[in-house]
């Protein structure tokens, strides 16, 4: 037989199928939104200064995909322009948490910076809290074909050593295949990321981690989302302001120079 091109020899489109979606938009209660510039404030108000500060959105895990809540951690260190998120503070906030609540993401603040953007800094913060939101908010995602080259099909009672030799995977079935495709799920997981800034600015992210179950095929991307904010019926009065500033003065750790962070071993 002949080809007219190369392209017709083109091999078939591997099968997949769709088993659920990721969110494409970052949807956020009125409430976690306003605790957000509210702890901005009381920054300034207390430590009589702007630093940067972090804390984890959280959701309820029958939604996880709607930010209910701001939950402001013991900061490793705060400083004007930059602040450290560590990946052993995660898993001690999430066990924090009542059981019905997990961590979807994270928020941080530029505070008087000019810079209305994610920074490098941002960047290595990133993967640690994509890596462990991700794997806590998993979910099959996709049912995908899998092309095993060396692909050998045996049966149980007449495979012999010889044929064990050759090849990359063997398939040992029962009774005698003549051909098999072979499919895994593919698990997919988010991580909300939002900045915010002392003039009421916010920009945001969603990132995505995908990883095939039986290939190990793993992927990462990021795509800035529409903010979209949620009416929960929950206000933030005068009481929950108080208790907000007693842990902005406890868990912000102002730094009072870069000497100071470079004493501390920070890079």
């Amino acid at each position: 037989m002949r080809f007219r091109s190369l392209s017709e020899l083109r091999r078939a489109d591997l099968r997949e199928v769709a088993l659920g979606t990721l969110p494409e938009r970052i949807r956020i209660a009125r409430y976690a939104m306003a605790k957000a510039f509210k702890i901005n404030e009381l920054v300034r108000r207390i430590h009589e200064a702007s630093y940067e500060w972090y804390g984890y959105t959280i959701a309820a895990k029958h939604d996880p995909e709607l930010i209910l809540d701001i939950g402001l951690p013991k900061n490793d260190q705060n400083l004007s322009d930059y602040t450290r998120i560590g990946p052993e503070g995660i898993a001690e906030y999430q066990e924090s948490l009542l059981p019905d609540k997990a961590i979807n993401g994270w928020i941080h603040s530029h505070g008087d910076l000019e810079y209305e953007r994610f920074s490098a800094t941002d960047d290595q913060n990133q993967p640690t809290v994509l890596d462990y939101v991700a794997t806590l908010l998993r979910k099959p995602v996709a049912r995908r074909e899998v092309v095993i080259r060396d692909l050998v099909l045996l049966t149980k009672d007449e495979c012999t050593d010889t044929e064990l030799g050759k090849g990359s995977v063997w398939l040992i079935t029962d009774r005698r295949v003549t051909a098999a495709r072979i499919l895994e799920t593919v698990y997919g997981g988010f991580c909300y990321a939002i900045v915010i800034g002392d003039g009421g600015w916010h920009r945001q992210e969603i990132h995505y981690k995908t990883r095939g179950i039986l290939s190990g095929q793993t992927s990462e991307s990021r795509k800035e989302a529409e903010l979209m904010l949620v009416d929960t019926g929950r206000s933030l009065p005068e009481g929950d302001i108080v208790a907000l500033a007693a842990e902005v003065k406890q868990k912000i750790r102002p730094m009072i120079s870069t000497q100071e962070r470079f004493d501390k071993g920070c890079t």
